[in-house]
């Protein structure tokens, strides 16, 4: 059996605290997956279609997983998650939806567009830290319905 190769996780979050958070947890835990961050649901998009600025070759390589917020500018995650389901090329892509909402309408809808999971934000570092290395651990561990080579 042959180690799986990192891939690269894809994460929407428009608050620099929680962006800052991520990437102290990811050096943590040695995490060797290349964290990718954009802002907002449209610079998503523009990264997962491979448009705009991140139309050049090689400035957008295809994640694994997508870590996505709710409460995003210009296009909310849920919106993001709608139009990922909705396209023939990213519909498989696994969506972890990563948010502070307690809304249980948040959490249903996400489910109802296809999430594949609806976590909660959690709060202190230590914990946030614990709950990246556990989403990391689970996705490594899990067969990805395609390769992201």
């Amino acid at each position: 059996m042959t180690a799986k190769e990192p891939f690269v996780v894809l994460m929407a979050e428009d608050n620099e605290h929680d962006i800052l958070a991520t990437r102290r947890a990811w050096k943590k835990s040695n995490l060797a997956n290349d964290l990718k961050v954009v802002q907002d649901g449209e610079d998503c998009m523009d990264y997962l279609f491979q448009r705009g600025k991140y139309a050049e070759s090689g400035a957008a390589p295809r994640p694994g997983i997508v870590l996505l917020d709710i409460n995003m500018p210009k296009m909310d995650g849920l919106k993001v998650l709608e139009a990922i389901r909705a396209d023939e090329s990213l519909c498989h892509l696994p969506v972890i939806i990563l948010t502070t909402s307690k809304m249980e309408e948040d959490r249903l809808r996400s489910y109802d567009l296809g999430a594949n999971a609806y976590i909660r934000k959690p709060v202190g570092f230590q914990n946030f830290a614990e709950a990246i290395r556990t989403i990391q651990v689970f996705w490594a561990l899990v067969e990805l319905p395609y390769q992201t080579a």
